[in-house]
């Protein structure tokens, strides 16, 4: 009755810990190799290692998963199944055949909507009011097999890509349980994917940049939708400027200009609907609240200057 448990990042270790809550025999945990990162570009490793190492778990970090040796550990454990929640990378055939009950992935969307790396951020991005988290038996294709259950979750407009997939994370651990329990008893049966599927890509740093003529709705959700990484950002005075909290007000106005800088305000306009920015971060510095920002670096701006200028 042992698990495999593929993770890597912070969604992955509600599902593990869960997996470790509720008893199961968690035999080895796989996670991707360790990175450099940071500002200090030293070595990092993932979330999950470090969870799986307090609870004394068996951790491997394969930079291949066809290597024989990975895959001769994997049939000396024979597990009934292995899970998988935000690994980072395909699992080859010759993996998702060695589980006797077969791979069970935590998704966090609603199969088939948004296939692929980065279906929170996607549906945050896409203005989607709804989202939700799939569990399914894996199979060759991208996130394309037959669907165990699925849970709906609102998208709020409080909402950013960080917390809604730190509620998606608790949802998708416990809908693991009982996954895994109604699997157990013969309660579910696996449904293929009905309906036309949308996909998710990875996001792109250049992604992040603000075109000012869309509209404020538009703008608020990809800033919403693009933190913490890679941040929706703009240029200022030929500087580049990280917008990582905003609302949308009433109004219009000329494509990123400054409408509005007062008592710690900074409003900037759109041909339809307006944004004030509520926390932002200078290039090179700290984020930091608007109206620190206004008062120390920031406080040159004035009202008519413009938005998406990248020349000084």
């Amino acid at each position: 009755m042992a698990i495999v448990f593929f993770g890597t990042p912070s969604f992955a270790v509600p599902p593990l810990e869960r997996l470790i809550a509720a008893g199961e025999d968690v035999a080895l945990v796989v996670t991707r190799p360790d990175r450099v990162g940071g500002r200090g570009h030293r070595l990092m490793s993932p979330e999950v290692k470090r969870v799986a190492g307090e609870h004394g778990l068996s951790v491997v970090q394969p930079e291949d998963l066809r290597s024989r040796e990975f895959i001769d550990s994997l049939h000396a454990i024979a597990p009934e199944f292995a899970v998988v929640a935000a690994y980072g990378g395909i699992l080859p055939v010759d993996v998702l055949r060695i589980p006797s009950r077969g791979c069970i992935n935590v998704h966090a969307s609603l199969l088939p909507r948004y296939r692929g790396a980065a279906p929170v951020q996607r549906a945050i991005m896409a203005g989607d009011r709804k989202t939700g988290v799939t569990t399914m038996l894996m199979d060759e294709g991208l996130d394309t097999g037959d669907i165990l259950l699925q849970r709906e979750v609102e998208i709020t407009d409080e909402d950013d890509a960080l917390s809604l997939s730190e509620r998606l994370s608790l949802v998708g651990a416990e809908l693991l349980i009982e996954t895994l329990k109604g699997l157990r008893a013969g309660e579910i049966t696996p449904m293929p994917q009905v309906g036309e599927p949308t996909y998710a890509p990875p996001l792109r740093k250049e992604e992040g940049l603000i075109d000012w003529s869309m509209p404020a709705r538009v703008i608020f959700n990809r800033i919403r939708g693009l933190y913490p990484w890679p941040c929706a950002y703009t240029f200022i005075n030929g500087k580049v400027l990280k917008i990582l909290k905003a609302e949308v007000l009433k109004g219009e106005g000329p494509p990123g200009k400054i409408v509005r800088r007062e008592k710690g305000e900074l409003v900037v306009a759109t041909p339809e609907g307006l944004l004030r920015i509520i926390r932002l971060q200078m290039e090179g510095r700290r984020p930091m609240e608007t109206k620190a920002f206004l008062q120390g670096l920031g406080r040159e701006l004035k009202e008519g200057d413009r938005f998406g200028v990248q020349d000084s």
